[in-house]
């Protein structure tokens, strides 16, 4: 089957996808949507052709009418039997536009926790969705809003994106001794820098607990719009020298930083089945993250981990301090978060459900999606 793959790119989830499915019997192309992906041909599957609008997809001054444009010579080109495409409001709503059909659409998380609240956001994915042959997605909540916006259940497939379960893991080596941290107690953060991943929610709680627990230290990688606020608010509390912040790392590079913590942490305020709190917990870390729906799904407190209320910065700095002093129980709940992951996270495992969904996106009428 030939199947048009549209997203994005530029990211490690799309290669990670367009890898797997460069080795099954369909015929891949992919058309990325934004212009750093252009970056990434050289990493792209060879078994994958990567494609070309002929123009910038994400360039602000490029009119919508025009991307439908290229879009439809890339189909007449290729004349795909399936389309694949997300996120929903960009990727799958050009494709659903162009009344591409089997359609299947793929949510990335936030394209319909967040951004289909309300206003365009929310119209673009009511009219994605009914133009959708299938959608597929990696969690219960994300099932739950698409059902809300007028989408079919039994035209969902659920199943989360997963991890390399062998790489991942609690074998490896740490940066503990290179940091001069072997007896510290280490807390992991590697979502954004931006308000909606709750980092500034993070750093608050941190120098509240540190300021009383000396063992404390925190990671913090990644990037974004709030990293010169926080570093200054540690400085401020004179506590930058118990934070190791690199920005972003390389992929290769993050399993040590796992294998660095004791305790995985995530603030966010909307998210899927978070990648990065699998890749956490098949490493063997307890995770402490915000009691939203998607996180739900994978902790349980007192189990493999703790949740606490949603930017609730003094129950979490609570937590914190909780989680040092009960340090050797930590290490049964992280024993816990791999096995959770293992029965339920393996991305070998789920990703056959990708092309259930495919075939299941061929026996669906195209009049139910009009």
């Amino acid at each position: 089957m030939r199947v048009l793959y549209i997203s994005r790119g530029g990211n490690p989830h799309d290669r990670r996808f367009l890898s797997a499915l460069a080795e099954t019997e369909h015929e891949m192309y992919f058309l990325p949507l934004e212009s750093t992906a252009a970056l990434e041909r050289d990493r792209a599957p060879k078994n994958v052709e990567i494609l070309d609008l002929g123009q910038q997809p994400d360039d602000p001054d490029i009119d919508e009418s025009e991307l439908l444009s290229g879009l439809s010579e890339v189909v007449d080109r290729l004349s795909p039997d399936l389309v694949h495409a997300g996120p929903i409001q960009h990727g799958a709503y050009l494709a659903a536009r162009l009344d591409l059909h089997p359609l299947v659409s793929m949510s990335w998380g936030s394209d319909l926790l967040v951004d289909a609240r309300y206003g365009e956001g929310r119209e673009r994915a009511e009219y994605t969705l009914r133009k959708s042959n299938i959608l597929a997605c990696d969690c219960e909540a994300v099932r739950e809003t698409a059902i809300e916006l007028g989408m079919s259940r039994d035209r969902t497939v659920v199943f989360p994106w997963g991890v390399d379960l062998t790489r991942f893991s609690a074998n490896g080596g740490s940066l503990r001794e290179a940091l001069g941290w072997q007896s510290s107690f280490v807390v992991l953060s590697t979502r954004p820098l931006e308000e909606s991943y709750g980092s500034d929610v993070i750093v608050e709680a941190f120098v509240q607990a540190a300021a009383r627990e000396p063992l404390l230290r925190l990671l913090m990688l990644g990037d974004g719009s709030l990293r010169a606020r926080l570093v200054s608010e540690l400085e401020k509390a004179r506590l930058i020298d118990r934070v190791h912040a690199p920005g972003v790392i390389g992929e290769e590079a993050l399993p040590t930083y796992y294998r660095t913590a004791d305790l995985y942490l995530s603030a966010s305020h909307s998210d899927g089945s978070s990648i990065s709190l699998l890749e956490a917990m098949a490493s063997g870390l307890p995770a402490l993250v915000s009691d939203i729906p998607g996180n739900k799904e994978w902790v349980r407190s007192g189990e493999n981990g703790r949740l606490f209320s949603d930017g609730d910065v003094q129950e979490l700095t609570t937590d914190l301090l909780k989680a040092v002093r009960c340090r050797p129980q930590l290490v049964e709940m992280g024993s816990q978060a791999r096995i959770t992951v293992e029965a339920r996270g393996d991305w070998r495992r789920n990703f056959p459900k990708l092309l259930e969904a495919y075939q299941l996106a061929k026996t669906v009428p195209e009049r139910q999606t009009g």
